[in-house]
């Protein structure tokens, strides 16, 4: 009987509606389930009192004048997270009237919700029926001592405020930095009539090595006696009937079935599902009826490896964070699911971790068609506001949850991994996941675990999830392997993952932004609405720079697409590694906006890389070169190891092939590789490439191909002449404005000032920490962490950078440049000038900000650099060769400064 339809409603702000009896009465507003209070317009319009559910790291919203237009009333606007129009945490009524057919007499009928947020309390014909707290699994109530033929009314409590269960204020279960702390009900909504006896739980155990399946069934006999009945299976064309006598009460009952020899295992290439009915008679009578799909697939750790039906498999991962903004709660429908996991496949992933919650049955079935890995947490991130294993509620609710969510979903295939949830915190935290881990895979053998999403490496862990396998710790600044050694592509994990026995699985890597795509906006149809993207929109264009809005989005998107290509291949390239987690292919709507994702979070492409560009070092093959330098001189030899990283398959004489060339396309060099076998794994060697660049004598960017079988990974190297360039008198090269930099210009000289680094002052952009990658994470949630800038914005044909190969983002070749730099704050000193090449601010500040541009001061023209070409410039072959463009472009007729500026003004970027 479907439930779903016009209920009755009221909110009990107060929490008193059981002692006031509103069960009994007639609530006096209406709502449509499912949905929610505020997908129906319900609740109070948000401003500075909402009780949000989530941690504020950041407090400058509530502080900084330039955030008080947006705490206003009438024009409330909140920086941190997508926001809907009315919010209400608390209890509310749900009722409406229900007619039980004659045919259901002596019938068990049983009250089903899919998804109800989070703790109900139900009542028919002001009879309490009990209480669920369930936030990741269907909550189900036995009504059959309460309902009788005829109409009856059904009252359902509904609460929604963290009270004395605390997952942990930032668990995607329930927080508003996902999606969102809504109440209501959603999904399957029913009441069933079952027989006198029936299924209460069915797992299935397949076994394809041994050729059987172990079906582990709990009957529920609701009568005062035995009852003789038969269990007939049905598995492709064969039937098999076993027959019990079961007890009133609970039968838990374990069963062998013969598994059909022509029975496929599962997995990501060939997700073959099969279906098992399973009937409950008496006699005739039928009095339950189940279908289970399922898919032979087998787990194990060999060698420190993780496999699957025998086989090694490397999880190609990203995390799905219960980021709904049209609903505010999970889709419950399948093809909502196929078509997020089908984009996830088109960009190389076969694995989906959902931080701290668990997705409803249409994700799981979606999943098991596809052929897509999950790692399922108990919806806790027991940090911040709560801690696990020191005897508080939310111990015992974990334990309960996680039995909920294996009853639920564990026959699905797809559900391969579980962890009690994220990151935790606990005295005793340790020794609860040690026993958490231990009694499932005691009792549970269908999937591996591991204690929680980052920690702790614990030795019972069938596998490791842990932070230290990537190129961007937490507050690692700009120390980290990508913005503190020079560019290459030889680092690994193994000299951290070889200290431990069991496979890892690095955690949240990537993490790198790109620019707000301010064309989202418009995609906000539904409960949400992205008023973070109206406050950074409307301060770009205070600061004169909305113009630029796409033009950040793209340069900066291609920065984090080299970011999220260079982490990547660093786990592709460790031996033995189990995968990664990405942190995510989608963005990330909170905790400051995190907008991480390469696609946004409607899982759409944002307009700079594309499926088919990602999934060139992001599959289950992926040819892989180990790249000492990639920025030489023409008197070095271009030097690559290459390997091949292959999940796929067994390949014999597959075809492999490299090929450099120049940006026009023409071939430079081209060889091939014999090989006879490849086998399952990663690190297979396939040769080593080696050329000579005496023959190449203009700077120019070109680029190494590798095709194995037919799939492509290709990198960017750059080569500069060797010879040592010599400035030019007719220019002066200063890192100061004195008098004998004044003189020159007022007698119409030629200048370029470069800042030694860290000379810049912190009012003129000093304060900006400038590195080479995009932001991690973002600026608000990590302390400011470093970078604060989004990489470069240039012209390329501008004639300063002629012989300094660049596209209009930042490539490798900007590396040094970057490290060796401070960020001009322009709009302190004209908002006149264009500089030739622009750093991207971060989108909350929004800042002018310029790393060469050029004024007229005086009768003279100076080109100012927030580059150092003064310090280690014969280690720096980048910076020579940028300073040698410089310096041709400043003797050329095309150096000529439109904008003027007084020295006064010149001089502010050195003042302290």
């Amino acid at each position: 009987m479907d439930l779903s339809g016009t209920w009755r409603f009221a909110v009990d702000r107060n929490n008193e509606g059981i002692s006031a009896q509103w069960y009994l009465q007639t609530l006096n507003d209406q709502v449509q389930l499912p949905g929610s209070m505020i997908t129906n317009g319900k609740g109070d319009p948000v401003n500075l009192a909402t009780p949000w559910v989530g941690s504020f790291n950041d407090q400058t919203f509530f502080k900084q004048d330039r955030y008080a237009r947006y705490r206003t009333p009438d024009n409330f606007k909140i920086p941190y997270w997508l926001q809907p129009d009315n919010y209400y945490a608390g209890v509310a009524w749900y009722q409406r009237d229900i007619e039980i057919p004659k045919s259901w007499k002596k019938k068990s009928i049983h009250l089903f919700f899919e998804r109800c947020h989070w703790e109900s309390r139900i009542w028919i014909d002001g009879k309490e029926v009990g209480m669920q707290n369930a936030l990741s699994a269907p909550q189900q109530y036995d009504l059959t001592n309460y309902l009788t033929p005829g109409k009856h009314t059904l009252s359902v409590r509904v609460d929604n405020a963290v009270r004395d269960i605390d997952p942990g204020e930032n668990s995607h279960s329930i927080s508003d930095h996902t999606q969102g702390n809504w109440n209501g009900i959603a999904g399957s909504m029913y009441l069933e009539a079952k027989g006198n006896s029936y299924y209460k739980q069915l797992h299935v155990f397949p076994q394809a090595e041994k050729g059987d399946l172990t079906i582990k069934a709990n009957i529920c006999n609701t009568t005062s006696k035995r009852q003789k009945i038969d269990l007939i299976f049905r598995l492709k064309d064969t039937e098999t009937t076993r027959s019990y006598t079961i007890q009133p009460g609970d039968n838990k009952l374990e069963i062998n079935l013969p598994m059909p020899k022509d029975i496929k295992v599962w997995d990501e290439f060939n997700p073959n599902l099969y279906t098992l009915t399973c009937t409950l008679q008496k006699g005739k009578e039928q009095l339950d009826h189940r279908e289970i799909t399922f898919g032979c697939r087998t787990w194990s750790i060999q060698n420190g490896q993780l496999t699957l039906n025998g086989h090694p498999v490397f999880l190609r991962g990203t995390l799905h964070c219960a980021s709904f903004p049209l609903t505010g709660y999970p889709a419950t429908d399948k093809e909502e699911w196929l078509r997020e996991l089908r984009i996830c496949k088109q960009y190389g992933i076969n694995h989906i971790r959902f931080h701290s919650w668990c997705p409803p049955e249409a994700a799981f079935q979606a999943a098991d068609e596809l052929g897509i890995y999950y790692m399922i947490e108990c919806s806790s991130w027991a940090n911040q506001s709560s801690a696990i294993g020191d005897g508080k509620p939310i111990d015992d609710f974990i334990r309960q949850e996680a039995e909920r969510i294996v009853n639920a979903y564990g026959n699905h295939p797809s559900f391969c991994m579980m962890a009690y949830g994220n990151e935790p915190t606990g005295k005793h935290s340790n020794d609860y996941l040690a026993q958490f881990v231990s009694y499932w895979k005691e009792n549970d053998s269908r999937r591996l675990y591991t204690s929680a999403a980052g920690w702790p490496n614990l030795p019972v862990n069938d596998f490791l999830s842990d932070s230290n396998p990537r190129i961007q710790q937490w507050g690692a600044g700009v120390t980290s392997i990508i913005n503190a050694q020079p560019p290459s592509t030889t680092y690994d994990w193994s000299g951290y993952t070889n200290k431990f026995h069991q496979p890892f699985v690095s955690h949240e890597i990537g993490q790198w932004c790109a620019y707000p795509n301010f064309h989202e906006m418009q995609k906000y149809t539904g409960v949400y609405k992205a008023r973070n993207f109206e406050i950074f929109q409307e301060r770009l264009k205070e600061n004169g720079l909305i113009q630029l809005a796409d033009s950040f989005l793209l340069a900066s998107g291609k920065l984090q697409t080299l970011c999220y290509k260079a982490d990547i291949e660093a786990a592709l390239r460790t031996p033995g590694f189990g995968g990664f987690q990405l942190l995510g292919l989608n963005d990330f709507p909170g905790q400051g906006t995190a907008l991480v994702g390469s696609l946004d979070v409607f899982w759409e492409e944002k307009g700079y890389v594309t499926a088919k560009e990602y999934s060139r070092f992001c599959n289950s093959l992926v040819p892989l070169a180990r790249i000492p330098k990639l920025v030489l001189e023409n008197d070095e030899n271009f030097d690559a190891t290459i390997e091949v990283a292959n999940f796929y398959r067994p390949l014999q004489h597959p075809q492999a092939i490299w090929t450099i060339r120049n940006v026009s396309g023409k071939t430079l060099a081209q060889g091939s590789f014999n090989i006879e076998q490849l086998d399952l794994g990663n690190c297979q060697p396939l040769g080593h490439i080696t050329f000579d660049l005496a023959s190449i004598h203009k700077a120019c960017q070109l680029k190494l191909e590798v095709t194995v079988d037919g799939r492509s990974n290709d990198w960017d190297f750059w080569v500069y002449p060797s010879q040592k360039q010599v400035w030019d008198d007719s220019l002066l090269l200063t890192d100061t404005l004195d008098q004998k930099t004044l003189e020159c210009l007022q007698n119409g000289g030629k200048v370029l000032l470069s800042l030694k680094k860290g000379s810049l002052s912190k009012e003129m952009g000093g304060d900006v920490a400038v590195g080479f990658s995009s932001i991690f994470w973002n600026t608000a949630w990590t302390n400011g962490q470093a970078p604060h800038t989004l990489g470069i914005l240039c012209n390329p044909s501008h004639p300063a950078l002629k012989y300094f190969p660049t596209e209009y983002y930042s490539n490798y070749q900007w590396w040094d440049a970057m490290s060796h730099s401070g960020a001009i704050y322009l709009s302190k000193l004209s908002k006149d000038i264009h500089p030739l090449v622009r750093v991207i601010d971060d989108w909350v500040t929004n800042r002018s900000l310029g790393l060469l541009f050029e004024v007229k001061v005086g009768n003279g023209k100076l080109l100012v650099s927030g580059i150092d070409f003064h310090q280690n410039m014969d280690k720096r072959p980048a910076a020579r060769q940028l300073l040698y463009s410089l310096k041709q472009y400043m003797l050329s007729e095309d150096f000529q400064p439109s904008v003027s500026l007084q020295p006064a003004s010149i001089h502010q970027l050195t003042q302290r």
